[in-house]
């Protein structure tokens, strides 16, 4: 079984983290390549776990996967922006 999911990486502080949407999962690093291998490590124990539970399908109907022709096919994305803020201090 093939799940496809996005992955959004950004640093905060010293650590670098990884995003996997929209399963939303989470991992870091010291670096986007150490951020990346802990997220896909993450993502396969997730996947893994909720497939032992028997709740896969549910979970990844939750996060708006859906079957078509016998393969899972991740939402699609409208778009990903970045926003700003201005505040008075």
């Amino acid at each position: 079984m093939n799940i496809e999911y996005t992955v959004n990486i950004w640093k905060e502080g010293n650590q670098y983290i990884a995003h996997a949407m929209p399963l939303d999962v989470v991992s870091s690093g010291l670096s986007p390549d150490d951020a990346k291998n802990a997220l896909n490590e993450a993502v396969h124990l997730f996947l893994e776990t909720i497939q032992e539970m028997g709740t896969l399908e549910e979970v990844l109907n939750e996060c708006g996967y859906e079957i078509r022709e016998n393969e899972w096919v991740s939402p699609p994305w409208i778009a990903i922006e970045r926003h700003s803020m201005a505040i008075g201090i």
